[in-house]
């Protein structure tokens, strides 16, 4: 299963299915586990941990040093789950002693060619991240969410769950769950109904996000007011205490 011209460090605890293809690179405290696929020309560092049933595809850099000046060889690590598609030319990198030393991705995610995920950044599940796609350090990425081709994440923003953004967007500020953003400069335009739809979200639920979405971002008031009255809305709806919960929780304020 691995390619003789593949380099293991002995260190490295490899699961017996896991296959490595020729002139990889597999280095110390690297964990590997079940039916996990490593291409050729693949780098992969440790402190790693990497989940079952991933695919990683070849000239791939996973768990480098952070790219932080602050950065001074401390022992920080890198986790990701289970079922993950990491295309050519990604590159994910280990925390940082100045957020919680942990990079963080979960399982069922797409990352396209040439994505990049910085040090600390914390990825959720079921998420897709296009083309070029990049997102800064301590970024949190929330489930279902979608980057479109060539985004740019400021560092320390918040991505809600099934947020989307259009190509070449540029966000400097935390995205709320289920809006959809794009343009230049990068504003909202409207709420991901598609995408909520595919999922299994409720017409009613989506009716009483498109309606929040209003309340935030049509009615002129101030971000604490807007949240008194979304909340309102809330009742039985998990979505729209999904979006209380993260407005009250902004590290950025909201991009409007």
């Amino acid at each position: 299963m691995i390619d003789k011209k593949a380099v293991v460090d002995i260190s490295a605890e490899i699961a017996d299915d896991v296959k490595i293809g020729p002139f990889s690179v597999i280095g110390a405290d690297v964990q590997i586990d079940s039916g996990t696929v490593i291409g050729p020309h693949v780098v992969i560092n440790g402190p790693t941990v990497i989940g079952r049933d991933n695919h990683i595809y070849q000239f791939s850099s996973i768990g480098e040093d952070p790219q932080d000046k602050k950065y001074a060889d401390e022992v920080t690590r890198l986790e990701i789950g289970d079922r993950n598609v990491i295309r050519e030319f990604v590159t994910m990198h280990r925390g940082t002693l100045q957020d919680h030393g942990l990079t963080l991705i979960g399982s069922d995610n797409l990352f396209m060619a040439y994505t990049h995920v910085a040090h600390d950044c914390n990825v959720g599940d079921n998420v897709i991240m296009a083309n070029g796609a990049s997102i800064a350090g301590h970024v949190h990425l929330a489930d279902n969410a979608i980057l479109g081709g060539f985004t740019l994440v400021h560092q320390f923003t918040q991505i809600g769950e099934f947020s989307f953004s259009a190509m070449g967007s540029a966000i400097t500020q935390d995205i709320p769950p289920y809006v959809m953003v794009g343009g230049r400069p990068t504003r909202p335009h409207g709420i991901n109904s598609v995408g909520m739809e595919r999922h299994g979200i409720s017409a009613i639920d989506i009716r009483l996000i498109r309606k929040a979405y209003k309340i935030l971002y049509k009615n002129n008031l101030r971000i604490e007011d807007a949240i008194e009255e979304i909340e309102d809305l809330a009742g039985e709806s998990t979505e729209i205490s999904n979006m209380v919960s993260f407005l009250r929780n902004v590290t950025r304020g909201i991009l409007r």
